[in-house]
């Protein structure tokens, strides 16, 4: 049997794209969820993954439906191939576990999505080392204590909203109430 999940990540998105797709290729049940992808529970996901059977096809539009990560996609392929099933995308021909090329090609491209991810990982990781032996230390800038100043003293008046402030000063709110904080925590 041929079956579809669709997902979309907020509740104000549109699934109907997804199912007429589902639809035309031959999907008879068809899962859907609004729910965001970096999200662990999903519930339709559990329930189509309890319901497969062997022989079952899992049909989605396109790889970011169904996973997130590398990890994440492997994982769910693996609960799926244990069941008998396989899983198919439409936009992503390479994503075929119904043929030996197209398993193949899965594992390949999964292995290099997860290569250039770590390559990443570790050049950002290269260069904030490379930075801090440089004697910076990344992240914004202090504020300065003229602008801090400035805006306690606008802040005090009770002239002016946060916004206000904010826009006037270029201090940020969170950064205005931690300086109010610090300010009363120092009184005490």
């Amino acid at each position: 049997m041929l079956i579809g999940y669709a997902r979309v990540s907020t509740l104000e998105q549109n699934l109907d794209r997804q199912i007429d797709q589902l639809k035309k290729s031959g999907c008879k049940k068809i899962f859907t969820e609004k729910i965001s992808g970096v999200i662990k529970e999903r519930p339709e996901l559990d329930r189509l993954l309890d319901h497969i059977r062997e022989g079952d096809t899992i049909i989605i539009t396109e790889l970011t439906r169904l996973s997130r990560s590398t990890k994440e996609l492997f994982k769910l392929v693996d609960i799926i191939e244990k069941k008998g099933a396989n899983i198919k995308s439409l936009k992503e021909a390479w994503v075929d576990t119904t043929t030996p090329q197209g398993k193949l090609m899965f594992t390949i491209f999964a292995g290099i999505s997860q290569f250039e991810r770590d390559l990443i990982s570790q050049r950002t990781k290269e260069g904030l080392s490379s930075a801090r032996a440089r004697g910076r230390k990344g992240g914004r800038p202090p504020t300065s204590k003229k602008d801090v100043a400035l805006a306690l003293k606008m802040y005090d008046s009770k002239e002016y909203s946060i916004s206000e402030i904010t826009k006037a000063t270029k201090v940020s709110k969170t950064s205005l109430y931690r300086y109010i904080q610090k300010r009363q925590n120092s009184r005490k």
